[in-house]
Formats: C-alpha cells, structure tokens, sequence
C-alpha cells in the first residue's frame, strides 16, 4: 500500500472523494493508487506503553486486498500467547453501505461485529481504536476532504489534508488533519481532535519510507494518546506487493481467522 501498506496498510491515504475539489481528489487518487491489488505483511509488531511504563507487545501478520476498488484488511495475531489466534478484519462498503470491522478472539472462539460505541475501544490493547485502524485502512474513505495551506515536515514538503466525518454521522473524531509527503503520496503525520482538544498523533519518520514492488510504505509508525500519556510503536517487516489476487476465503467473516 502506499506509504504504509497496511495501516494504511498503514497509514495512507484518504478520500472522501465526492466532495473533493480537482487538486484534493488529485492528492487522493494518488494516495489511494499506491495501494497494491493485494498485499503481504511477514510480521506487523505492535509496541504499547502504559502511563506507568509498562509495555505489552503484539505480533502478528497482516494481509490486504484491494479487489474491485474495495479495500480488505485482515490481522492475525501470533502473540502475545493469550491473544495467539485473534484476528480482525476490516471490510469497506464502498458507496451507499458502511464499512464492517470483525474481531475473533480465541479464548471465546466466536466473531464479533464492532460497531457503535465500541468502535471507539482500544484494539487488543493498543492505542489503536478499531475506528483508527479502520480509517487508515481504509484510506479515510468515507470522510470529507479539503487541502488546506501545504507546510514542511523536517526538509519534506508536504500537502495538509482536512478530514471531516461524513454528514449526518456520529464520530468521536471532529477532524484529522494528516501531513502528506509530497514524494511519495504518503501520510507522514495525522493529527486526531476532539473538538479543538488534539487527542491522539500519529507520526512516522520520512527516514521509515520503504519502497517494495513498486509501491511505498511505512515501516515504523508511532500512535500517541496524548490524554491518556500512552502510546504504541508500530513496525512491519516483510512487505510484498502483487498483482495476484489473494484467497478470498481471508477477507470472509465467516473463514478469516481460520488458519492457513
């Protein structure tokens, strides 16, 4: 995917496309198009600090499709050893039906839909919400988009991206505003508000752009929950792009956290 193949694979892109004007679609067409028809993540590490200190590590790998214009994600968690087998599967709607977010913990061997109240819970104990991981693997598809003045982040030009809720919906989020490297198409940096409070950034290193099969990503991102004063470290080794279509049997909420 585009600057962070998963998470947006991991962090990429944004759309919000009807109501874009001709350079916003243009940013977000190109954000979008670095997104492979489908991706391979060997290892995605997640690294959450407590406030106290304290970390906790997941691992996990991570698969993504983007067949028919419609973005698939799905992780499948190795560790921690309570959490070996877990799995989450993003599912975008596309126009006119809501995005789907599965989660499969082991310890009750059944599926879960995320929806409502609990979109907004933390992700297996990170400082991803199942909305945040949705929205960036998603692309932000369903927000409303609009540039704002470009700016610099260390001596990369970037273009700033204003992302609103669609109307009419509830969002624990007013805006995000995300930083995209002008290079490669990619979210350096999003900014996450409730109302004019800022509560969580997300951030990475232009020196974290990786290049594989043609298309960039991130390969350390950085979640940071500024109310709550914790955070969480994402890496992800092993990214492959291809043209092939994966097992849609992955991206199946009744087959996704099935083995291999």
């Amino acid at each position: 995917m585009k600057a962070t193949s998963w998470l947006g694979a991991l962090l990429l892109a944004m759309a919000g496309a009807a109501q874009a004007d001709d350079a916003t679609q243009k940013l977000l067409d190109c954000m979008r198009a670095n997104i492979p028809p489908s991706l391979q993540i060997k290892e995605v590490e997640l690294n959450s600090t407590d406030r106290s200190g304290a970390e906790r590590q997941l691992k996990g790998k991570v698969y993504a499709s983007r067949a028919e214009g419609l973005i698939r994600v799905l992780l499948r968690v190795s560790r921690p050893r309570d959490l070996d087998g877990a799995a989450y599967l993003m599912r975008e709607g596309g126009a006119g039906r809501s995005d789907e977010i599965f989660l499969y913990l082991p310890a009750i061997q059944r599926v879960r839909k995320i929806s409502g109240a609990s979109s907004d819970g933390a992700l297996l104990g990170t400082d991803f919400s199942y909305n945040d991981m949705k929205q960036l693997q998603a692309a932000f598809g369903d927000t409303r988009a609009a540039l704002e003045k470009p700016t610099t982040l260390g001596d990369r030009p970037v273009e700033v991206l204003s992302l609103l809720p669609p109307t009419g919906s509830v969002s624990r989020y007013s805006r995000v505003l995300a930083y995209v490297d002008r290079q490669s198409c990619t979210a350096l940096k999003a900014e996450f508000f409730e109302g004019k409070t800022l509560r969580k950034e997300l951030s990475a290193s232009a020196d974290s752009l990786k290049r594989a099969d043609g298309y960039w990503y991130l390969s350390e991102l950085l979640m940071r929950d500024l109310k709550e004063n914790t955070r969480t470290r994402l890496k992800v080794t092993g990214v492959s792009g291809s043209a092939d279509e994966l097992p849609s049997r992955l991206f199946d909420p009744t087959s996704f956290y099935r083995g291999n």
